[in-house]
């Protein structure tokens, strides 16, 4: 597993990559958060590793540079498994909805799900990119388990009243709506000013 002594910055964000459609939100949170100075913790699910290489033609050791400490899902003896590793905040992107029902059921089957029990445990800011749609009843109960716990539903949606030009500018201000839920300093989201 990859791992350096990046990021100075007080925050420490762990990252979750599952196979659900949208691994360009993975990938743009994972450069940000570095630009940003932030120390990240990568865990992504094979599924994830799978997604991120048919929608954006990378393997496991590309996503994993991007990130200061990468675990595998298996290892359950990692820091982040731990309360007592000091994290700040943690997001799911893009967050399938198995992972959204391990969460919302306390499943901590696997790195990734632990760690968001983990966050969750200990009052931190979890914030889940859930991909999918139309939503089913199971969905949206599971989606409101986790809210009912503290966690943040973020479903990343565009916002057009800025009137983006290309994708990349929405993949981008998406991002930066999270990273300032996150409190990451030097977030810059676009804001509605009024008419």
């Amino acid at each position: 597993m990859h791992s350096s002594d990046g990021g100075s910055s007080s925050r420490r964000v762990v990252v979750g990559v599952t196979g659900a459609t949208g691994a360009v939100y993975a990938l743009r949170l994972l450069q940000r958060l570095k630009t940003a100075g932030a120390q990240t913790h990568l865990v992504a699910s094979p599924a994830g590793v799978l997604n991120v290489h048919h929608e954006l033609g990378l393997d496991r050791r590309a996503l994993e540079a991007l990130a200061d400490h990468a675990y595998n899902p298996a290892d359950i003896g990692a820091a982040i498994a731990s309360g007592s590793f000091p994290t700040d905040a943690m997001v799911v992107a893009p967050c399938s909805m198995r992972t959204l029902a391990a969460i919302a059921h306390g499943l901590s089957d696997n790195l990734l799900t632990r760690a968001a029990d983990v966050v969750l445990k200990e009052r931190r800011r979890l914030v889940l990119m859930v991909r999918e749609t139309p939503f089913n009843l199971a969905h949206l109960r599971n989606m409101t388990a986790v809210t009912e716990m503290g966690g943040v539903i973020f479903p990343p949606l565009p916002a057009f009243y800025h009137r983006p030009q290309s994708i990349d500018e929405m993949v981008d201000d998406t991002i930066e709506r999270v990273l300032a839920l996150i409190g990451v300093e030097g977030a810059a989201p676009k804001t509605w000013t009024g008419l």
